[in-house]
Formats: structure tokens, C-alpha cells, sequence
């Protein structure tokens, strides 16, 4: 048996040379067309992101001049803001799921995308029993005023649902994590909330100029935490800065830098480097408080003020963090993680509060060759929120001294020393598939807030 031969130059099967450039020159023309055909084609499949990124970029001015195209922070339904009261939830399924998404989002991200990636919202409702709320807001707004928004949203969502929202799950993507740490903060401070006509005045800065009349033994009003706390059992981060982006950590450097010089090319890209919006100031140091932007030294490039926003006790919190490398625990992978995201920040040093209570419960886990957005449509991720959103809730934390209750959780290294009182994880909990990193079964677990 002989190998057919191949056809020659002058054979009737093979096209003629003619031929083949006139193919490809007809491609070449064409090739405008096409591209333009696909670049809309894909605006059109996209265009509801137009208005999120020019939110995300200028929106706190927006805001300020009472633009109608700067977004409301609203409850989304069919592409519409709906109010609380109108959303009529039945009171099955008992746990609500609220969605935030990240800078320059909505709340399609999480509804909506190619055929073959998993939708978090769709299939959560689906296969977990629970109600999925989606949430939209201004990004370029800072973290704190979204913060206090949440707040409202969530004290009026329970008052108006109380059977609804039995257990409440918030899951946050970027900023959206911020935002959701931010409401947190606010919910067990109520007297700060600065939208709020019975909270206190904010104490005057010392220094001249800060003289002015004070009750004497004035007192602050004590009032109650907001009532969606006691219903929060879980809350997911996903690719969260808990420590600030290194993007906006940059540009803010080089922004000194240029005005710094002081000469007018310089002075004129360093204004033009300032107009981002206040929300992406915030990222700089992940500032969840208004007092933090509000301070005289917020924009140091070293040691601003920040305050420190532990995890909320009784809250099981899970981290997911992505990696562009293969593995995880090296510099790199500190500093870039996820491409937007450090891993370093992303884990936040769990939040920065040694002194934690002792029910605090934290689980960590690595996505290795993951980008910023591909969190937002990964198999594996949604295993592991599906598998934590309709699981029961982890028992107590055991109680004992501090030094009974001391381990580690830092995930820069990805492994933990197992601490004496360390609670295991519940049944039911979900293996590390491949592709993720987590210690030992693939969890970082810390019941105990160290």
C-alpha cells in the first residue's frame, strides 16, 4: 500500500497561487468589517457596563452635581432599582442571599455571562434553596457612605422580611467585600453613621482653630446594634483588597511624585492622575470609615490613619483569593495575586485585630491560576459557595483562655498550625478541588481570631 502523492503545484485539487492571494486579500479587506462587527457585537452584549465604569471612575462627582446618570444604591430586579417593600419575598426560603458587586460592576456579574461559566445568583437559587437579592451602587462613592447604605438596606430588609431573612448570607466581589465589612462596622457603631439625624457630632481635631462650645458631661446616646447583625451567619470575600490595591497604592505615588517636581507638565498630569473618584482613593488603604478619609493626614503616602475592622463575632467568614501563578506563598504571589488584588491583602492579615473574640471563625482558600474576574465565573469557586451557602451553621467556638485559643490563619504560606481549641470543620464540608490551595483538607480555619 502506497502513500497517496501529494498534490502538485499544477494539480486540479490544489488552488492555484492566484487563487490563495486572492483569498487572503480578501481577507485583509474584509478584516475592518469583521472587527468592527465583533467590537459591537460585544458592546452590545456589554453595554450595561458603561454606566457602572463611568460610576466607578467619576461617580462621587456625579453625585455631587446630582447627575441622573449617577447610580442609586438600590436592590436590583429585571434590570430595574426596586424598593424593599416592593419586592413581596415569601417567607420560604428562610435564608437570603445578598449579593455586592466590585469596582465599576453591577449586579449582572453575577447573573449573567457566557454559556459555559457558572452564574453565582441563578444557580445558588436553584441548587442551594435560598433567595438571591442583588445590590447596585455607586463605586466611585467612598467605601464608608456604600457602607452606611448597606446598613439601611439590610435594617430595612429584615424589618420588612423577618421570615425571609432568618439567616442572611452577604457575598462581596473587590469593593464589594469592603462595602460589606464597611456596613458591618457601621450596624455595631450606629452613633457614627453620619446619614443618621441622631448621630453624634464628630469630635473636633485638636489644634488651633478647634475651640467651640461643649456641653459639659455630655454623654453619647447609647442605641441598640442594627438588627440585621443578629441574622448574619455568613459572609464570602472574594478577590477583596482588605488591605488596599497596590494599582491605587501606585498611582497615589505617583501623584506626590509629580506634583513634587512642581513644574507645569508635571503639576498638569499629576491633577489629571487626582479627578479618579473617591471610592478609588479609598482602595488605596481599604478606608471602611468616613473618619479615616475625613482625617488631615489621609493622603500620606506613609502610615495613614486607618481604622482597624475586626471580623464581626458569631460571623463565619470565607476568603477566597485568586493566584495567577501555579502556587501560592511566594513574594510575587503577596504582591500581585490575582492581578488586581495582593494575596497578602486579600488575606488582610485577617483583619488586622490581634485581640479577636473568641467566636470568630475565618476559612481561607487559594484559587491558583485565577484572575480578578475569573472568580466571578469559576467552577470550583461556586462548589465551595454552594456547598458553604446551604450548609447548617458551624458550631460555637469553644471557649478558654487566650493562650488555648491562639493559632495562626495567615495563608501567606498557606499551611496552619493547627491551635489547641481549633473547631473542625462541619460535615459536609467541601474538598479542595485541583487548581486550589487551602491547609490541610484545604481550609484555613480560625474559630478563635488568631
Amino acid at each position: 500500500m502506497t502513500d497517496s502523492p501529494a498534490p502538485s503545484e499544477d494539480s486540479p485539487d490544489r488552488p492555484s497561487r492566484w487563487r490563495r492571494l486572492s483569498a487572503a486579500a480578501r481577507r485583509a479587506a474584509l478584516f475592518p468589517v469583521t472587527g468592527i462587527d465583533y467590537l459591537y457585537r460585544t458592546g452590545q452584549a456589554y453595554r450595561h457596563f458603561t454606566l457602572p465604569i463611568l460610576n466607578g471612575a467619576i461617580g462621587d462627582q456625579l453625585a455631587a452635581r446630582h447627575d441622573p446618570r449617577a447610580i442609586a444604591f438600590s436592590l436590583r430586579r429585571y434590570g430595574q432599582d426596586v424598593a424593599v417593600a416592593d419586592l413581596h419575598l415569601p417567607p420560604a426560603p428562610n435564608k437570603t442571599v445578598v449579593f455586592l458587586h466590585g469596582l465599576m460592576g453591577d449586579e449582572l456579574i453575577w447573573q449573567a455571562g457566557f454559556p459555559d461559566a457558572p452564574r453565582y445568583g441563578p444557580l445558588l437559587q436553584r441548587e442551594a434553596g435560598v433567595q438571591c437579592l442583588y445590590v447596585r451602587y455607586n463605586s466611585g462613592l467612598h467605601i464608608s457612605e456604600n457602607g452606611e447604605q448597606l446598613n439601611q438596606l439590610l435594617t430595612e430588609l429584615v424589618t420588612a422580611y423577618p421570615e425571609a431573612t432568618r439567616e442572611l448570607v452577604l457575598i462581596g466581589h473587590s469593593m464589594g467585600g469592603l462595602v460589606i465589612r464597611s456596613a458591618g462596622y457601621y450596624g455595631t457603631h450606629p452613633e457614627l453613621a453620619s446619614s443618621d439625624p441622631s448621630a453624634q457630632p464628630a469630635a473636633p481635631l485638636s489644634g488651633p482653630g478647634s475651640e467651640g462650645p461643649e456641653a459639659p458631661n455630655a454623654q453619647p446616646t447609647a442605641r441598640p446594634e442594627a438588627p440585621w447583625l443578629a441574622r448574619l451567619k455568613s459572609v464570602f470575600l472574594l478577590g477583596v483588597p482588605n488591605e488596599g490595591s497596590f494599582l491605587e497604592q501606585n498611582s497615589h505615588l505617583t501623584s506626590v511624585v509629580l506634583r513634587k517636581v512642581n513644574v507645569a507638565p508635571t503639576r498638569l498630569l499629576s491633577d489629571l492622575i487626582d479627578q479618579r473618584s473617591n471610592g478609588i482613593k479609598d482602595l488605596r488603604h481599604a478606608l471602611l470609615v468616613a473618619q479615616d478619609w475625613q482625617h488631615p493626614h489621609a493622603n500620606d503616602v506613609l502610615f495613614a490613619p486607618r481604622t482597624v475592622v475586626p471580623p464581626l463575632p458569631g460571623v463565619s467568614y470565607h476568603v477566597l483569593v485568586g493566584s495567577l501563578l501555579k502556587t501560592a506563598g511566594s513574594a510575587l504571589d503577596h504582591y500581585f495575586g490575582d492581578g488586581l488584588v495582593g494575596g497578602g491583602s486579600a488575606i488582610g492579615r485577617l483583619f488586622g485585630d490581634p485581640a479577636r473574640p473568641a467566636d470568630t471563625n475565618i476559612r481561607t482558600r487559594v484559587f491558583t491560576q485565577q484572575h480578578h474576574g475569573s472568580l466571578l465565573s469559576n467552577p470550583e469557586v461556586y462548589a465551595y459557595l454552594r456547598e458553604w451557602v446551604r450548609s447548617p451553621a458551624p458550631p460555637e467556638a469553644p471557649t478558654g483562655t487566650p493562650e488555648d485559643l491562639t493559632g495562626t490563619t495567615e495563608a501567606s504560606a498557606r499551611t496552619t498550625e493547627a491551635p489547641a481549641g481549633t473547631t473542625q470543620a462541619p460535615t459536609g464540608a467541601p474538598e479542595a478541588p485541583a487548581g486550589t490551595t487551602e491547609a490541610s483538607t484545604g481550609t484555613t480555619e480560625a474559630p478563635t481570631g488568631s
